[in-house]
């Protein structure tokens, strides 16, 4: 089978550029667009961004978040929403390219590659619409959670014998010694694979991989090309004799059964290929998100020894480590037809490059992106599997085995540390990241199991599916003041001293106060990290969260505290803000307003309420802002006219509300002719008063990912049909104030009722609040 060692055909990553810019004009882009500076020296081979994809490419969310870069030949996208808008039209944004060589092969690697018959084609990564999901169906049982859960002894008994291995010699290389090993076994399990000989399947992998993603020089070809040959043999020869009896147990052969049933869809061809991507994509990724996540905990001390205290961390842990450092850099898709990417024309044909690593830091999205927080609320919303009808298939699977590796390795050595300094390489290529080599080091006399051999038995529960929401953090009351009448102002603080997540104008938390969870929007200073200051109204309409501040909240009790969360970000982008607040609307409204100023924008605040006595944050509004607020107050005769401030609409003006429900509907139909996204409201009403059984229709929820159909009665919410059905959705309030339960949405219309979505984003009927609202026809499906 030969012997070479898989230095030889990692690829130096040194071969020359592969394309320019317009042919015709240099120094232009293909739409005639001038590339600057940054764009034509960014290099995805280069050391910079294989260490720091995210880091490198800060520049470019800050102020080119779509640029076309000579050296590859590729347009690259690197924002939260355009990576998240791609991957969802993948009509537009075809992924046809997603297995096509960076690198010309040269004549004679393609020599090697003839004489192995290599013909890998299409697969689920890189096929479109509509075989690709007729095939994604067909094959998507094995995925189900109901099934996963079969490998969840499999997954134990191998880490636990891996550790086993090493833990009393104090030091290891967990790459060499268990991240690569245990993920490859699993997915040949899964696959229905036997374990043949699992050093030749990594050189096998290591070599798909820099021949598909990689730059391998003229020579490094030729040994890539052999390798990449006897794997597809190797691929071929594993079928055919699973073809003889396709009786056992994994994915394979269950695509083996099905082909007589569906010998259109799957096809000989389709299967010799999914074998060969299958063994790649199903431990690969794993491995290095694996190294990723242990390198960055224990980076973060402070993470580590938390998640080492309370083991309930480690799902969201996972989702946090995937989204700072997740295993897939970027993904390539080409534009079928002339289309926009935010305001940057792409002509038909042009190849893009989808940053994902660089969308998971974009701050838009993410409150201080470059922390780890493994508390952090929107962790999960990640673009590391994908999104869309392209969402990888195995992401379940790949969680399972994080957080089984982080309950063995948290359980077993919470001692154990990075080998100081260590120089961490990586395998040259634009779509997969992790370290080659991961040096810890431990005392084996402080292994905990020397003492304790009972923490053996320990054994957590795994979250097959993303995470449900993380646990709350404790925060103790600092001060409770009066800030106006009827209204309190609260100072919290972490209640172990340490900083606060960081948060961005329009972000609230949820806090517990007796049994009861109520959501408080931030009204501080987002640069003081040590305390969190919101305001609290009492209400006489209280349904019990103002009446337990105002009279049973004391300083020094200690509340569960989860967020921040942003349902009500402040666009950066705008030319104008205008801001409406009523009464303790405030809140949010002052610390935007606050953000307008430091960043020299134009702004103006209009705040109603009943009498100055009764508005909070007067004296602040009055200082801070002068001669851009507008005070109107009813007792005294002086009332916002919405209808005349709103009647002409201006271009680049954002408006934001936050008030009592009757402002938010004056808003909404003063500005029926402004652009739809033009205005974002913050509500105080719950949706449950919209949720009248004797007016809804019964309907199906369709799951996209595996065709199951769920009937919601009339009187019965999607979020209580979904957790009836054993399909668990995050949710809070479920009022639709909070935005938590909220899921995306493949076809059909919805009957939006949240206080959530702008008006924009309900046209798209692309995502859904399940606690309230609905499908508006008889049927919906989710991306679920």
């Amino acid at each position: 089978m030969g012997s070479e060692p898989v230095a030889a055909i990692r690829g130096s990553g040194d071969a020359a550029p592969a394309a320019t810019g317009c042919p015709f004009h240099p120094g232009v882009d293909l739409s005639g667009r001038p590339i600057s500076a940054n764009a034509a020296a960014f290099d995805p081979f280069h050391e910079t961004f294989q260490e720091d994809p995210a880091g490198s490419l800060r520049w470019s969310r800050d102020g080119e978040p779509v640029f076309y870069s000579p050296r590859l030949g590729y347009w690259v996208v690197t924002r939260y929403e355009d990576v998240k808008a791609v991957f969802r039209d993948n009509i537009t944004f075809s992924p046809s390219i997603a297995l096509e060589k960076v690198t010309p092969v040269c004549d004679e690697a393609t020599a090697v590659l003839e004489r192995y018959g290599y013909a890998m084609r299409r697969t689920l990564v890189n096929e479109d619409e509509p075989v690709h999901m007729r095939r994604r169906r067909a094959l998507m049982e094995p995925f189900t959670p109901a099934q996963l859960a079969h490998h969840e002894p499999l997954v134990r008994r191998l880490v636990r014998e891996h550790v086993d291995r090493i833990i009393d010699t104090g030091k290891a290389d967990l790459v060499e010694e268990m991240l690569y090993d245990v993920p490859l076994t699993v997915a040949l399990h899964f696959l229905g694979v036997p374990e043949d000989d699992m050093a030749m399947l990594r050189k096998y992998s290591v070599a798909h991989v820099v021949n598909t993603w990689g730059r391998p020089t003229r020579e490094e070809q030729v040994a890539v090309a052999e390798s990449v040959g006897r794997f597809w043999r190797f691929a071929g020869e594993v079928l055919d004799r699973m073809r003889q009896d396709p009786s056992g147990p994994g994915w394979m052969p269950y695509a083996i059964r099905l082909q007589p049933q569906m010998p259109d869809v799957i096809t000989d061809s389709y299967l010799h290929s999914i074998m060969m991507a299958g063994i790649v994509a199903a431990h690969e990724t794993t491995a290095n998100a694996a190294a990723n996540a242990i390198r960055l905990l224990l980076e973060n001390r402070p993470v580590w020894e938390e998640i080492c205290a309370d083991q309930r961390l480690i799902p969201n842990a996972v989702e946090e480590c995937l989204r700072h450092s997740g295993s897939v850099k970027a993904w390539r898709r080409i534009a079928t037809t002339d289309t926009k990417i935010g305001d940057v024309e792409i002509p038909k044909g042009a190849k893009l490059l989808i940053v994902t690593s660089s969308a998971n830091h974009d701050e838009r999205r993410f409150d201080g992106p470059d922390e780890v927080d493994v508390r952090r609320e929107n962790a999960g919303d990640h673009l590391t599997f994908g999104y869309g009808a392209h969402q990888c298939m195995g992401k379940n699977l790949a969680r399972m085995e994080l957080q089984i590796i982080l309950q063995e390795l948290t359980t077993r050595l919470p001692h154990m540390e990075l080998v100081p300094g260590q120089r961490f390489s990586y395998l040259p290529n634009i779509s997969f990241r992790g370290p080659e080599h991961l040096w810890v080091q431990w005392d084996p006399a402080r292994n905990p199991e020397r003492t304790n051999p009972e923490i053996l038995r320990r054994r957590l529960p795994v979250q097959i599916g993303s995470a449900r929401r993380p646990l709350p953090r404790s925060v103790t009351v600092l001060a409770i003041e009066p800030e106006a009448e009827g209204i309190v102002r609260i100072t919290l603080a972490d209640a172990h001293g340490k900083p606060l997540p960081a948060w961005s104008p329009g972000a609230h938390v949820d806090l517990e106060l007796g049994g009861l969870t109520r959501q408080y929007s931030l009204c501080g200073d987002p640069d003081d990290r040590s305390t969190y200051q919101i305001a609290v109204l009492k209400d006489p309409d209280s349904r019990g969260g103002s009446r337990y501040v105002h009279e049973r909240l004391a300083v020094g009790d200690v509340l569960l505290m989860r967020g921040p969360r942003n349902n009500f970000p402040l666009d950066p982008g705008a030319r104008r803000y205008v801001f409406i607040a009523g009464g303790i609307g405030i809140t949010p409204i002052i610390t935007m307003a606050d953000r307008a100023r430091r960043r020299g924008a134009d702004y103006h605040i209009h705040y109603c309420g009943r009498s100055a006595a009764a508005m909070a944050f007067l004296g602040r509004l009055r200082r801070d802002h002068g001669d851009r607020l507008t005070l109107y107050r009813s007792a005294e005769g002086t009332r916002l006219d919405i209808a005349r401030l709103l009647a002409e609409p201006q271009e680049g003006t954002q408006i934001y509300v936050c008030g009592p429900q009757r402002m938010l509907d004056a808003v909404a139909e003063a500005t029926r002719h402004w652009p739809d996204d033009a205005v974002r409201v913050e509500s105080f009403v719950s949706a449950l008063d919209r949720f009248d059984p004797a007016k809804n229709h019964a309907f199906d929820v369709r799951l996209a990912d595996s065709g199951r159909v769920i009937r919601v009665p009339a009187d019965q919410t999607v979020l209580g049909a979904l957790r009836a059905a054993g399909i668990d959705v995050p949710s809070d309030c479920e009022e639709g104030l909070c935005g938590t339960c909220e899921v995306p949405v493949a076809e059909g219309e919805v009957d939006h009722r949240d206080m959530v979505l702008t008006k924009a984003e309900r046209a798209q009927h692309s995502s859904m609040m399940t606690c309230c609202s609905r499908a508006r026809g008889g049927s919906i499906t989710l991306r679920l």
